[in-house]
């Protein structure tokens, strides 16, 4: 390929529209243009780059055995509606761009692909003798983001590769599941990425086992946890540690003290001198349902500790009852929600800043009613008892110190059993850095950030149950069929390779997605001895298999040598003044590699170098 007909067009300042470096050089560099908010045009190099990640994603899964499909990227409501799925993707903040057709019926842009390859698998696979079957595909999917940014690793629309895999039984969905790990493993290495494999939540997607794979960056949208001893780790959302001890509360009998104006653990803990350990903090909280209805939910946690919204939406999801369908939000219950909502309840009931764990249902007394608590909003009703959920921190606390439920009211020597509660304890805090590790005390979580770039899952039979997925088993019954499912970011994870792999000059591709391995500059287009040389070294390293790009372009030297390391290619061969005698210089672009060789040296020596960085990243 040659610069001249490349179509390149190199910028020299940081775009204003992208904050994190690899956003930046990619812009800069001429592999991406933005389009829309989060919908960007995947130019001629990074195509390249694209198209060198999928060979890798190809080769490691068909050699396990999977097989390459393609499935509609047009995916019928009713499938979504089967599996619970429809509302919480398309209503509230849902991520699903959704339509209707000519003759009305809704539509949905895949952003995933299980409702899908789970019908498909219903009508294809009916014998144990058929499994265990493993497909993927590599195509386009689509997310209606909140707010897109950072360029490719959080768009609208995205490249992905997403496997499913059918068996019989768990233990052989186990073992697809450490096959896919190891599979993903190698492709990473292949790629040249830095990643760390961590615990992760299941989210939207479900399943029993979960496990994403980071690459290690300081833009990275994810915090990780790991243990020193590199035994443990898992993403913020989904890591479990030891809180920090309780400062005791001396035992004594439960009396009201006023507190007027000390609605937060902060206020309250500075007034009397209580450590926020010994404070049990209460949230109000609504949670909204896909059939409408609105769940009120009492939380209590220890007032030194935070709560971590995806423990909590996981668990008031496995409280719901099954008509509730799926949870859509939740948020705090507030005087200006209730306002805003026109929700039927009395403000002055609710203790807002004071609430005890032991708030009474009757608190919601007002919202029962023809209205269900919605006033001018009947499609909605807001349920009259409390889900009440206490993380252990607060749970195990024998004296503590908690709201009144009465406006600048607290208590002081509140115990569990002197307010007549047995609390549900479930882990529902966020583990922070300095916490002490579960497998070994001694031990503590280290922060670091991460771009998500895979995710495998055990699925079990959530989807086959749903879609009605059954195989005949060996004993000639039906069962539903068990299942995983293994994603990868392809476009995210090319734009992770810049955000691990660059320097102030521009981008260092790994060599083996780079989008050409060498590029040859010849320094001045209008001396044809370097021109002739140029063309000659050009040709030969296309026939010795290399690939190679031609900077043939009418430019001064310094523009080239420049656009060269925007780029990020990771070898340069430099013809200029030494063009006369045969002589090139080679360059290293990430590396300390740089020298003048006789041009008929380059073809003996490139090929090995080019090996030996590749090998060096498998390493």
């Amino acid at each position: 390929m040659r610069v001249s007909r490349l179509m390149l067009v190199t910028l020299r300042d940081d775009p204003a529209e992208a904050e994190i470096p690899s956003h930046k050089l990619l812009l800069r560099a001429g592999y991406i243009r933005r389009v829309a908010s989060g919908i960007y045009a995947y130019l001629p190099l990074l195509f390249r780059v694209l198209q060198k990640i999928s060979a890798i994603v190809r080769e490691e899964l068909n050699a396990t055995g999977a097989l390459e499909t393609l499935l509609p990227q047009l995916q019928p409501a009713e499938l979504w509606e089967r599996s619970g799925r429809w509302s919480g993707y398309t209503a509230g903040e849902g991520i699903m761009f959704h339509l209707s057709d000519r003759q009305g019926r809704e539509l949905g842009l895949g952003p995933t692909h299980e409702e899908v390859i789970t019908a498909l698998a219903a009508d294809l696979l009916r014998s144990y003798r058929q499994l265990p079957v493993n497909l993927y595909q590599i195509q386009t999917k689509f997310r209606d983001e909140i707010r897109p940014r950072f360029g490719l690793m959080r768009g609208r629309e995205f490249i992905m590769k997403d496997g499913y895999s059918f068996h019989a039984d768990e233990a052989s969905l186990r073992e697809c599941y450490g096959e896919m790990d190891r599979a993903y493993r190698r492709i990473f290495s292949r790629c040249g990425l830095k990643t760390v494999a961590v615990e992760a939540d299941s989210g939207a997607i479900g399943g029993s086992a979960s496990q994403e794979f980071m690459v290690t960056a300081e833009a990275g949208e994810d915090l990780i946890l790991s243990s020193g001893d590199g035994s443990y780790a898992a993403n913020q959302e989904r890591a479990v540690s030891l809180a920090p001890g309780a400062v005791p509360l001396a035992a004594q009998p439960c009396t009201e003290l006023e507190t007027p104006g000390q609605s937060s653990i902060e206020a309250l803990a500075a007034a009397h001198g209580f450590d926020p350990s010994q404070i049990v903090k209460v949230l109000l909280l609504l949670a909204r349902c896909a059939d409408g209805s609105l769940q009120p939910v009492l939380v209590s946690v220890r007032g030194d500790q935070r709560l971590n919204d995806v423990k909590l939406a996981n668990a008031v999801s496995a409280r719901l009852a099954p008509a509730q369908g799926a949870l859509l939000s939740i948020e705090p219950l507030t005087p200006e929600l209730i306002r805003t909502e026109r929700l039927l309840l009395d403000l002055a009931a609710i203790p807002f800043g004071y609430l005890g764990p032991d708030l009474s249902d009757a608190t919601l007394a007002a919202t029962t009613g023809p209205a269900a608590g919605l006033g001018t909003k009947p499609q909605g009703r807001l349920l009259p008892k409390l889900l009440r959920l206490t993380d252990p921190t607060a749970a195990e606390l024998d004296s503590f110190v908690c709201g009144g439920n009465s406006p600048d009211l607290h208590r002081v020597g509140a115990s569990w059993a002197g307010l007549g509660l047995k609390p549900e304890a479930v882990d529902l805090r966020a583990a922070q850095p300095g916490d002490r590790c579960l497998h070994d005390s001694k031990q503590t979580l280290v922060a670091s950030r991460g771009i998500e770039v895979g995710h495998i899952f055990q699925l079990g039979r959530k989807y086959s149950e749903a879609l009605g997925a059954r195989f005949t088993n060996e004993s000639g019954t039906e069962e539903a069929l068990w299942m995983g499912c293994y994603g990868i970011g392809v476009s995210r994870l090319a734009q992770a390779a810049v955000e691990q792999n660059h320097d102030s000059n521009g981008i260092c591709w790994p060599v083996a997605i780079a989008p050409f391995e060498v590029i040859v500059v010849i320094a001045n287009l209008q001396e044809p001895s370097q021109r002739q040389l140029g063309e000659e070294l050009y040709a030969n390293l296309l026939a010795a298999g290399l690939d190679a790009l031609l900077d043939d372009r009418d430019e001064r030297a310094g523009v080239k040598f420049k656009d060269a390391d925007l780029l990020g290619i990771p070898w340069r061969v430099v013809v200029g003044r030494g063009a006369k005698d045969g002589q090139v210089e080679l360059v290293q672009r990430q590396g300390s590699l740089k020298r003048e060789l006789a041009a008929g040296d380059l073809l003996a020596e490139l090929p090995g170098l080019i090996a030996a960085e590749r090998s060096g990243l498998l390493a």
